[in-house]
């Protein structure tokens, strides 16, 4: 380890990494060697935001949600596109770049690990609260990879190449159970909400380690685990700290509301330092985005409820000619579909069209769907959620991506009464009601709780909740493969809006093909094979 840069194999990145978090570090103007750069808490602060950046970002994010039902990517053949369509093998690019970037974040955990103990000015405190925050990124970082290639090379200190070469998977079940110890373990080694500094908003808590434990034991199914964690959170705050739903749906995911009460844990970002632009191509043309490349489905418009809290198909006042009236207003606040509204950056509002021969003018007419090919929306519909009006221009966005936020833990904890038979009003009352209020629904009939409701249907309706509540976060691809349930979602053809044949047919596009004897994990990627024997046998369904 001549070189500490060198060592890393990321030349350059400490320098562009120390926005991590809003805590501005010193920025390196020197190259160290192993020998200096562990002289100060500065120096190794600049590690721990490496991790941080390591562990998720607003790429992963959408680029997850592109793996889901909600997503199109219809630009270029994408590998989320690829493996969506039935064609990934394991030269799949993604494949490739999630394994290494995970191991890329495991090696800059090792070596902090490793190391801490050299910084001289150091307290305890200081070296408790940054162990605890680094193996929660291990362990988040691990659970990527289980949940994705199930078995995987585990270990918990820095390896040798040679050691990397020959190394064996381990089951995924045994590193599921390291992560819960982890978890248990710092939690107490990390401040509340309540306790963080100001300086310290967006750096990991107690809190994001339960709501991390709930996470972990819904996507194994251990129904009674994810109920007592997500009851803790909800009950102790005097422990964990006080968190509660926004009171505004939209406004959850604007820039002037970030770190509120009902986030948990989110990414941060840096107006003008560190920064995403994914709206760049996903938003209306109109509104000066480039071309489209990221539009929603038909499928997630179809998921939202009418105002009545009643299904499309069971509420007789609902119109495919009229379809986007007295709807579930978190749909308008996700996603931009015709007749939506928008405001620019100059804060003006206005109506965006999409239906073919709607628009009076120029700019009313770039947002209408033209082909599937062609630069507007191939599916009739663009993305709203975290749209910064804030941005000046290419849409380069400062805005906090959330990780864990306070709904998610009531949703979490509604399923997991709901698979342990305790469904009952007391618990709708504490978790769908609350959620629906805040959405801004009226209706009796959406509130209360529906008695006489089987069982199959209660879970219909809380994972068709999840969808509407957690759109275009990141998440809907991980409850499809955790329900087993991809030939019901991600399987058949994908569609838009009714804009096709004059307005008379949903728009049809892609021909999705899920193997279940297969697609639920992905293959190893085949250069990590190449270099290591011990990998193998690949995942079923893919060639060694």
């Amino acid at each position: 380890m001549k070189k500490i840069l060198k060592m890393m194999g990321f030349a350059g990145i400490l320098t562009a990494m120390t926005s991590s978090c809003n805590t501005m570090d010193p920025i390196l103007t020197k190259e160290f060697t192993d020998a200096t750069f562990w002289e100060s808490t500065a120096n190794a602060e600049l590690m721990v935001n490496m991790a941080y950046n390591q562990m998720y970002s607003a790429d992963k994010m959408w680029n997850d949600e592109a793996l889901s039902d909600n997503i199109y990517e219809g630009r270029s053949a994408t590998d989320q596109r690829l493996i969506r369509n039935g064609l990934a093998n394991p030269t799949t690019p993604r494949f490739a770049s999630e394994w290494s970037d995970a191991y890329g974040g495991l090696k800059t955990c090792h070596v902090f690990l490793a190391n801490m103990d050299r910084v001289p000015d150091g307290s305890e405190e200081w070296k408790k609260r940054k162990s605890a925050e680094i193996r929660f990124i291990r362990a988040y970082i691990y659970f990527r990879l289980v949940n994705f290639f199930g078995d995987v090379p585990f270990f918990t200190s820095d390896i040798t190449l040679s050691e990397s070469e020959n190394i064996n998977r381990t089951p995924k079940a045994t590193i599921l159970a390291f992560i819960h110890d982890e978890l248990s373990e710092i939690s107490a080694m990390l401040p509340s909400r309540n306790d963080l500094a100001q300086a310290d908003r967006g750096r990991i808590t107690k809190g994001a380690a339960m709501a991390f434990q709930a996470r972990a034991y819904l996507y194994e199914s251990n129904w009674q685990k994810t109920a007592d964690y997500c009851d803790s959170l909800m009950q102790k705050q005097e422990t964990y700290g006080n968190y509660a739903l926004f009171n505004s749906y939209e406004g959850l995911f604007e820039p002037v509301n970030e770190y509120n009460v009902e986030v948990i844990l989110d990414y941060a970002y840096v107006p003008g330092k560190k920064q995403w632009s994914k709206l760049y191509d996903a938003a209306p043309l109109s509104a000066g985005a480039r071309v489209n490349a990221y539009a929603p489905l038909q499928s997630l418009a179809n998921n939202y409820l009418t105002i009545k809290g009643l299904s499309i198909s069971s509420d007789p006042s609902y119109s495919e000619n009229n379809p986007y009236v007295n709807r579930d207003p978190r749909m308008a606040a996700t996603i931009v579909f015709h007749g939506g509204h928008w405001t620019d950056f100059d804060g003006t509002t206005r109506t965006i069209y999409t239906k073919p021969g709607t628009g009076s003018n120029d700019t009313e007419k770039a947002d209408e769907y033209i082909s599937a090919s062609a630069n507007s929306s191939p599916t009739g519909y663009y993305v709203k959620k975290y749209y910064d009006p804030s941005v000046t221009q290419d849409y380069n966005s400062g805005l906090n991506i959330i990780m864990f936020r306070y709904a998610d833990v009531l949703l979490m904890y509604a399923e997991a009464q709901q698979q342990l038979g305790k469904m009952e009003a007391n618990v709708w009352d504490r978790t769908i009601r609350p959620i629906r209020e805040r959405a801004k629904f009226k209706e009796a009939t959406a509130l209360n709780y529906p008695t006489g409701m089987n069982s199959a249907d209660f879970t219909t309706l809380i994972r068709n909740e999840r969808r509407s509540e957690l759109a275009l976060e990141g998440l809907r691809y991980y409850d499809i493969v955790r329900w087993k349930a991809a030939k019901t979602y991600l399987d058949g053809t994908v569609s838009g809006a009714k804009f096709a044949n004059g307005n008379n047919d949903y728009i049809r596009l892609d021909n999705r093909r899920f193997d279940e004897n297969r697609d639920y994990l992905w293959s190893v990627p085949s250069a990590q094979m190449d270099l290591n024997k011990n990998l193998l046998p690949n995942n079923p369904g893919y060639a060694n």
